[in-house]
């Protein structure tokens, strides 16, 4: 479902992909995407190979392509199990993983399909292991199957399960890596990319410097915080962690509002690795927002343990002590994160204490491999989620569209949440976006 907001008033090098280039006043094109990470990156690759006789334009505020979410997630190529039967989710995330495995072939990017067992230790999970099939099924998603415990120790030697659902569609791969691709065909393409540009406005031209040719065709300018300035007919952004406040630039409602959440990781000490041979999951309890410990194996060889689900006091705050006042006083001031945790209080509690204790998380992923010791791992990486939530305290699982106001809103387009699985899905939701483009901007 898509909820559009209506408002009355190869492994190439960094320097083969990137283009840190300054971007002087009134220069024109006809499509500028705001956002670099692998949402905007699909979707401007999709617009250009589109449209390839008009003008594009990428602008990024880090100095590198894919810096935040899409280079620090657990590299899943989700199969499409757990979104409703017949949502946006779970036919993005079914034919996103189709086309990224086609396109890492064509590509010739490394990825492997280790598959994935989620697995009930409990009888109580059984039921709803079961309706996880089910629903599995009724999505498309291939090669699924129900396997006991001896299955489950023969896909998996130290991992205990009374019963798994068996996906071997699911698979690994550095999701970073395949962004800067997608950025390197967009520029291939005649695309443009401007690194270390961070938008603080969005606006239409002032009439009296609209009054030439060039002021009335591309009536939209973005301006950065060094005082630059592009010229454009339409904008597109993709803001991820930022998605909100870009809207607001443009006039937009505050909400859906942004807030970070941030996963911790623990990793296996490279002698244990034997222990972990794909992807294992618990069985989601749906008392709870997020899916809990499990078990990742990495492009790189090391395996990932985690994560919990905390949150981050910056909105890009990897550290436990990264600290920004406006991020942390703009989330604790908002009513929907105020409800969210109200009704998550004891799960919220105990996440915050596995994060400082290392046993206790240990604890947790013994459940699943009970020859797992707290001298098997250390502390790993961490990654923040952008997770949207409304002022009702519900995470926000369709993707939202958002307009500016008056004439700014004929001429943007805000993508204010593309929900995970959003790297799986990346190519199939560039479609989806570009799509909604050349419909509200008869490209």
């Amino acid at each position: 479902m898509i909820r559009i907001l209506s408002r009355a008033a190869p492994q190439a090098r960094l320097s083969d992909v990137l283009r840190e280039t300054s971007c002087r006043l009134h220069s024109t094109y006809d499509v500028a995407v705001v956002g670099g990470g692998i949402v905007g990156l699909a979707t401007a690759r999709e617009l250009i190979l589109r449209h390839p006789s008009l003008n594009f334009i990428l602008v990024e505020k880090e100095k590198e392509l894919a810096f935040h979410q899409s280079g620090h997630n657990s590299g899943v190529i989700h199969s499409g199990i757990y979104y409703t039967p017949g949502s946006l989710k779970a036919r993005l995330c079914v034919k996103g993983a189709t086309l990224a495995y086609e396109y890492c072939d064509k590509k010739g990017l490394p990825y492997q399909r280790c598959g994935k067992l989620i697995v009930a230790v409990d009888q109580e999970e059984i039921p709803r292991l079961k309706a996880l099939h089910e629903r599995g099924i009724k999505n498309n998603v291939r090669d699924l199957s129900m396997i006991d415990g001896k299955a489950i120790r023969e896909r998996e030697p130290y991992c205990r399960g009374i019963m798994a659902l068996d996906s071997p569609y699911t698979g690994i791969v550095d999701w970073r890596m395949v962004a800067l691709h997608y950025g390197k065909d967009f520029e291939e393409a005649g695309g443009k990319v401007v690194t270390d540009y961070e938008v603080k406005d969005i606006s239409m031209v002032k009439e009296s410097s609209a009054g030439s040719t060039e002021g009335m065709k591309y009536p939209i300018a973005i301006k950065d915080k060094k005082g630059n300035e592009v010229r454009c007919r339409y904008v597109l952004t993709c803001g991820g962690l930022y998605s909100d406040r870009l809207s607001q630039i443009s006039g937009c409602s505050r909400e859906p509002r942004i807030v970070p959440f941030r996963g911790d990781y623990l990793v296996l000490k490279p002698e244990k690795h034997y222990l972990v041979k794909g992807n294992i999951y618990p069985v989601p309890d749906p008392r709870f927002p997020f899916l809990g410990v499990h078990f990742t194996p990495r492009m790189d060889g090391s395996v990932w343990l985690g994560p919990n689900a905390v949150l981050a006091f910056k909105r890009e705050g990897y550290k436990v002590y990264d600290f920004n006042a406006k991020d942390f006083v703009d989330a604790l001031s908002f009513r929907g994160l105020q409800k969210l945790v109200l009704k998550n209080i004891s799960y919220g509690m105990g996440e915050m204490y596995r994060g400082v204790f290392i046993g206790a998380q240990v604890k947790l992923l013994q459940k699943y491999i009970p020859e797992l010791s707290r001298s098997d791992v250390l502390r790993g990486p961490a990654g923040v989620r952008a997770q949207a939530l409304d002022r009702d305290g519900n995470l926000v699982d369709d993707f939202v569209f958002d307009g500016g106001v008056g004439d700014v809103g004929s001429r943007v387009l805000h993508v204010r949440n593309a929900p995970s699985p959003a790297a799986t899905s990346s190519l199939a939701i560039g479609e989806m976006i570009a799509d909604e483009v050349e419909g509200r901007f008869s490209l």
